[in-house]
């Protein structure tokens, strides 16, 4: 009978330790953030595929930076999440990493990505991607997140590049179709990061930061979630509208925008912090299909 091994202590602690590191990069976030960032390489070709060496290149350099940005947010927001039920459990708060490992994974990681882009993709991706992370690591974290309420509204111009970087990674450029791309996800943002903000409004509350339903209250949130998402379902039906897409993805867009507002209506008649998260949920699992739609509609239209 097999004798199950154990690991040895410097083992565990090194595994502990790169696990650690793992978790700054936000592994979930920058799923979606990538999964948007190659849809936008495959529909900036008309007809076939990208080269697949570029979208390699591009995909790995993308990861690489919003890792990085995640880190340095974790790295600012450190003691903010040390008060937070929802973040507390991140390494810093923990003590499993301390600031400068993470400033320097931050930079390793991030110069990484920045080089793979320039070098193996091309200028203009890499200038977009830095400025990105400029956006979200700076802007957002530093200047609107602990300012004001409409912070995710403005800072969510930084989490909706992901599709341009794509665009621009194969083609050089950034058209009109590829800032209609940015502006779904930019519709998309506010309604998705409310619905979790009004669960979690006593931990903003408690951190001092003002999120809208800290400032402005649940009832004027769920208007406004209810609001942007009737923004949003309209445009998503803009590819349809321009011919940027056909009929496979106007059906999709049309029955995930419905559940959408469905959701967005429950939640602002009769709250209830469960349907709050299965708003938050539904919201991902949303922009992830809406985006597979664009895709196999690029190829499969009729």
């Amino acid at each position: 009978m097999p004798v199950a091994k154990t690991l040895s202590p410097e083992t565990a602690a090194v595994g502990r330790r790169l696990h650690a590191f793992y978790v700054l990069t936000k592994p979930r976030v920058n799923t979606l953030i990538v999964f948007c960032a190659i849809i936008g390489m495959f529909l900036a070709v008309p007809n076939g595929l990208p080269p697949p060496a570029t979208v390699l290149a591009a995909t790995v350099g993308i990861a690489c930076v919003a890792g990085a940005a995640a880190s340095i947010n974790c790295l600012i927001e450190a003691g903010i999440d040390a008060r937070m039920t929802r973040t507390r459990a991140r390494p810093l708060p923990r003590g499993d990493l301390g600031p400068g490992e993470t400033l320097g994974f931050a930079a390793g990681l991030g110069g990484t990505g920045l080089a793979l882009l320039y070098l193996l993709v091309n200028p203009l991706t890499m200038w977009l991607t830095l400025a990105t992370f400029v956006g979200y690591a700076v802007v957002y974290t530093v200047l609107l997140k602990p300012r004001t309420p409409q912070n995710i509204v403005i800072g969510g111009a930084s989490g909706a590049m992901p599709p341009v970087l794509g665009w621009a990674a194969v083609t050089g450029e950034v058209s009109a179709d590829a800032l209609l791309l940015f502006l779904i996800i930019f519709a998309w943002t506010p309604p998705h990061f409310w619905s979790l903000a009004l669960y979690r409004s006593a931990d903003y509350a408690r951190a001092g930061l003002p999120m809208l339903p800290v400032t402005h209250g649940s009832e004027f949130t769920r208007l406004s979630v209810l609001l942007y998402t009737c923004i949003l379902l309209g445009v998503t039906l803009l590819p349809f509208a321009i011919r940027m897409s056909g009929l496979p993805y106007l059906v999709a867009a049309l029955g995930l925008g419905a559940v959408f507002l469905r959701h967005a209506w429950g939640l602002y008649v009769n709250y209830s912090d469960g349907r709050a998260r299965r708003t938050f949920r539904y919201s991902i699992l949303y922009l992830f299909l809406l985006f597979a739609a664009l895709l196999a509609d690029h190829y499969l239209r009729f």
